[in-house]
């Protein structure tokens, strides 16, 4: 019996059908979203390539589940509607777990912990929260700090919160007072502030916020990334990234050390 080219295709779009759902997830690529102007966390060298302290976690990560990363440019906010519609697998730019996002997001276990931090130049009467009635407040749209801010914009006495879409333009701002102070992460404002030497954070806002790998809710990935933390964690390969980036060791009980339960809605 001889096999035609059509029995041929048959059979092999017979066998195509059988192993589709073993092989369901076989992309060798992880799809990544990164706001690019959030240094030391991800940012584009001159090259316009990314680096940064969460660049390597998840290029890591990537590495230990055999895949590698693609890394998008896209802006903070655009990174929730392109987890959800699956444009992407990982969006990574010092997102913070909270309730609110765990009811639409799933995230990794933590890898960071963090507080805000309110900023003004170097030489304002600006000191504490306190000094903040009647002032403009700049905030990067659609990030923790303009949550907190809108929150205690009524109590404070907040002339103005003004949003901004990039990290930069907000300090730009700050620095040439068009707004009176910034609400921000603190690792991101003490960071730019090597550089921008006018500026500084005023008081640290406890916060206990904490960041980490966000993904679709039913995403096949999140179980292999978050063992990948794990054990990135047991072997001190995310200490030894924080290190790098930050110059410092990591605190022996924060979540860059301690493996952590992933969030729960």
């Amino acid at each position: 019996m001889s096999f035609t080219r059509r029995n041929l295709l048959l059979l092999a779009a017979a066998f195509g059908i059988a192993a589709g759902p073993a092989t369901a997830y076989a992309q060798e690529t992880l799809n990544v979203g990164a706001y690019p102007t959030n240094p030391p966390f991800e940012y584009k060298n001159e090259s316009g390539t990314f680096e940064g302290f969460e660049v390597d976690i998840v290029n890591e990560a990537a590495k230990r589940i055999g895949m590698t990363t693609e890394i998008a440019d896209l802006g903070f906010q655009a990174l929730f509607a392109a987890t959800t519609s699956k444009r992407i697998d990982v969006a990574i730019s010092s997102i913070t777990i909270t309730p609110e996002r765990l009811k639409s997001q799933a995230f990794s276990q933590p890898y960071y912990d963090s507080d805000m931090g309110i900023a003004a130049k170097a030489d304002s009467p600006i000191k504490a929260e306190a000094d903040l009635k009647g002032k403009i407040i700049g905030v990067l749209s659609g990030s923790t700090g303009e949550v907190w801010t809108k929150q205690h914009q009524e109590a404070g006495g907040f002339s103005e919160v003004k949003g901004y879409d990039t990290q930069q333009n907000l300090l730009l701002d700050l620095s040439a007072g068009r707004v009176d102070a910034a609400v921000s992460d603190i690792p991101g404002l003490e960071y730019s502030f090597t550089r921008m030497k006018d500026l500084a954070v005023k008081e640290r806002i406890k916060t206990g916020e904490q960041y980490g790998l966000m993904m679709a809710k039913d995403h096949p990935l999140l179980g292999k990334l978050n063992d990948a933390l794990t054990a990135m964690k047991e072997d001190g390969t995310l200490a030894a990234i924080h290190k790098k980036w930050f110059g410092s060791d990591a605190p022996a009980d924060s979540s860059t050390v301690k493996e952590m339960p992933m969030p729960k809605a």
